[in-house]
């Protein structure tokens, strides 16, 4: 579970979709090297914590990271026998709408992700396998039979 420090979405736990910290405790965080990844993101900061995923893997359970174009390059470095996985909208329309559509950001935090999204799109090719997200269903299954799980 990642650790962030924007403020929790309506209906979102702490604890249970994300570790909602301070931004003092994410330095801490920064410079105890607790973190596999982290980056920014449209005015935010998001981290994978690196113990819970070490425990997943030597446990042998497949173990699956949703992060940005940044956190993938760190990983790259630390863990270069991690599988990258680009997930592509199905077209740049399409994203545009989905993200408008949330509703959940201000139209500042929207044009930023927008921008963001222009430089991921171009590092697909840093990725090993790229799955364009035409529907939830397909995405899982596709991801499920890379990480070999049933």
């Amino acid at each position: 579970m990642s650790a962030t420090t924007r403020k929790p979405r309506p209906g979102e736990i702490h604890g249970v979709h994300y570790y909602f910290v301070d931004d003092a405790e994410f330095d801490r965080m920064i410079e105890a090297g607790e973190f596999l990844e982290w980056a920014e993101f449209a005015g935010s900061r998001y981290g994978t914590p690196r113990q819970p995923v070490l425990e997943k893997l030597a446990a042998g359970v497949p173990t699956l990271l949703e992060i940005d174009l940044q956190g993938a390059r760190q990983v790259r470095e630390a863990m270069p026998e991690a599988l990258l996985v680009f997930l592509a909208p199905p077209s740049w329309d399409e994203l545009v709408r989905r993200l408008v559509g949330r509703g959940t950001e201000p139209p500042d935090v929207i044009q930023r992700r927008l921008e963001a999204a222009e430089a991921e799109l171009a590092a697909e090719k840093e990725f090993d396998v790229t799955l364009v997200n035409t529907s939830v269903e397909d995405v899982v299954r596709k991801l499920l039979a890379l990480m070999h799980v049933s």
